[in-house]
This record gives C-alpha cells, sequence and structure tokens, in this order.
C-alpha cells in the first residue's frame, strides 16, 4: 500500500492544530469552521479513516513512527484490503 509523504501529513496535522485551535477560539466563525473541516476531510481520506479525531491521532502516530523507525505499513492493513 502506498503511504503519504511524511513532510506532507506534518504539514496537514500541524495546519488541523491550528485551525482547531482557533475554532476553539471563535467557534461561529463559518470560515474557520469550513477550512477546519476540510483539512479534517482531508487527513480522513489520507489516513483511511472514519472520524477526524482517529484520522488526526493515526497521523500523529504515523509521523511518530516514520521519524523514529523509517517507512513501514503502520496501518495494519495489507495493500490487497486497502482503506
Amino acid at each position: 500500500m502506498l503511504m503519504p509523504d511524511t513532510s506532507v501529513v506534518s504539514r496537514l496535522v500541524a495546519r488541523y492544530r491550528a485551525q482547531e485551535h482557533r475554532l476553539l477560539h471563535a467557534p461561529h466563525d463559518e470560515q474557520a469552521r469550513r477550512t477546519f473541516e476540510d483539512t479534517a476531510y482531508t487527513l480522513c481520506v489520507l489516513m483511511c479513516e472514519r472520524t477526524a479525531r482517529e484520522a488526526v491521532l493515526a497521523a500523529e502516530r504515523y509521523v511518530r513512527l516514520q521519524m523514529a523507525s523509517g517507512p513501514q505499513n503502520l496501518t495494519g492493513r495489507t495493500a490487497a484490503e486497502g482503506c
């Protein structure tokens, strides 16, 4: 299975966390909410997860493990299984 580039995942996680922080301070800002939801959706697709929480945790784990041990299949899925 193809795995995403670590730097792309790392940037998305940083963007997600920054947008999450912004949304907590301005919960009625519709543009902030849309941007946050777009980033969350991108993480879900990239990490093959169904919820934003699962996706961001999987992304953080992926980056952490990639930095520590190099490329490997961290999802526990085979290429045939896909997402």
